[in-house]
């Protein structure tokens, strides 16, 4: 009776402390917004200041030149001499308002120009934060709360690759990509087929002309997306059924490094969700920090662009969910993969650090997951194994 009074004691005080750490998350990001417009404030006084500095060296310099021709005018006519005492006097003068200018550095003039440009700033970044949630259609309004449970679907061998369902599409076709250097599509005509032992001998083979690299690529409304090997940030849009490269585009910073430290071998991961079209990768400039891009898929133009603060060191791969970006993560060894960062592009003060998501009842590490926004559902590959995992969401 003792241990059940304890037990139902300790869980409203370990809930409370969970709710309190989502507060402190929230009032740190809160934080370092505010930090950086103050900052911003700061640069743009100090230029306020300096540029009031150059006014008054123009003037002194102004006045040294005035008082040296003056000196040489006659100062013994009475007429030149009163011009000459009324402009000294009106030097003196100035040269007083000019020194109470430089003593005072936060003029009310520089206070007026800032809080104009702060307004300015603001009321463009809500114009911004309106335009990005009509593109982006934030009728989105679940969040992903637990991985349920998993189903090994196959194991085909090869530590890497990747398969997937075309979201965009009615059809139930299942598209097998081995490795992480292919040229080869296996296309099978629904999950049935893909389970048999016998399956490549029922396969479709799509040949590619150009080859992919890494295991971030994606299959939606009918095309292959995918990072062209050997290229260092060409993305190939790929029509399957009738074989033939239809458009490509380069993605701005990206594949330097690798999109997860725990899968070098992907340097461009893309990703399909509700909205559409993504890309994921890292830069150096960001602190190898994961940086998230919408991509028009019709017209393979650069929708826009977010710096995260989930981090790509200790990750082993990412997935879009309802605008959300989801990190997961691992050990270099192996183990229980887990969703360490989570950030919704719509509400940056909506960032999650380690919100104790893990992938149930199973040990080693993926080599991509990826999302399925018809379905509800992740597709991985793990270890040479054909996952899925079912997903638990809750409204946001």
């Amino acid at each position: 009776m003792v241990v059940l009074q304890v037990h139902f004691l300790l869980i409203p005080f370990l809930m409370s402390i969970m709710g309190a750490a989502q507060y402190v998350m929230q009032d740190a990001a809160l934080l370092s917004y505010i930090d950086q417009r103050f900052l911003s404030l700061e640069k743009r006084l100090e230029k306020c200041n300096q540029d009031m500095l150059e006014y008054v060296d123009e003037f002194r310099d102004f006045s040294k030149t005035v008082l040296s021709r003056l000196a040489g005018l006659d100062t013994d006519k009475a007429e030149v001499k009163s011009e000459v005492e009324n402009l000294l006097l009106r030097i003196d003068h100035a040269q007083r308002d000019i020194d109470y200018f430089r003593s005072v550095t936060d003029s009310n003039a520089c206070v007026e120009v800032h809080e104009d440009l702060v307004k300015q700033q603001l009321l463009e970044e809500a114009e911004e934060k309106k335009r990005l949630k009509l593109m982006l259609n934030a009728s989105c309004d679940h969040m992903l709360a637990g991985i349920r449970s998993l189903k090994v679907v196959k194991k085909t061998g090869g530590k890497h690759g990747s398969w997937m369902k075309d979201p965009g599409k009615k059809h139930t076709k299942i598209y097998l990509l081995s490795g992480s250097v292919n040229n080869v599509i296996l296309e099978f005509a629904n999950i049935m087929t893909f389970m048999e032992n016998n399956h490549t001998l029922k396969a479709r083979t799509v040949p590619l002309p150009l080859p992919w690299e890494g295991t971030g690529h994606v299959i939606y409304q009918g095309f292959l997306f995918y990072h062209r090997y050997g290229s260092l940030n060409e993305i190939i849009k790929f029509n399957i059924q009738r074989r033939n490269v239809v458009d490509q585009m380069l993605l701005p910073g990206a594949g330097r490094i690798p999109a997860y430290q725990l899968s070098p071998q992907t340097k461009i991961d893309l990703a399909v969700d509700e909205q559409g079209l993504w890309a994921l990768h890292a830069e150096p400039e960001t602190g190898e920090n994961i940086v998230v891009t919408k991509i028009n898929h019709v017209t393979m133009a650069v929708e826009h662009s977010w710096d995260t603060p989930c981090s790509s060191k200790d990750a082993e791969a990412a997935f879009m969910a309802c605008n959300t970006l989801h990190v997961v993560y691992n050990s270099p060894s192996g183990g229980t993969s887990r969703i360490q960062c989570i950030y919704d592009v719509l509400d940056a003060l909506n960032t999650y650090m380690n919100p104790g998501l893990h992938f149930p009842k199973r040990q080693g590490s993926h080599s991509t997951v990826h999302y399925n926004p018809k379905e509800k559902q992740l597709f991985a590959w793990g270890d040479g194994s054909q996952i899925i995992y079912k997903l638990h969401t809750e409204q946001k």
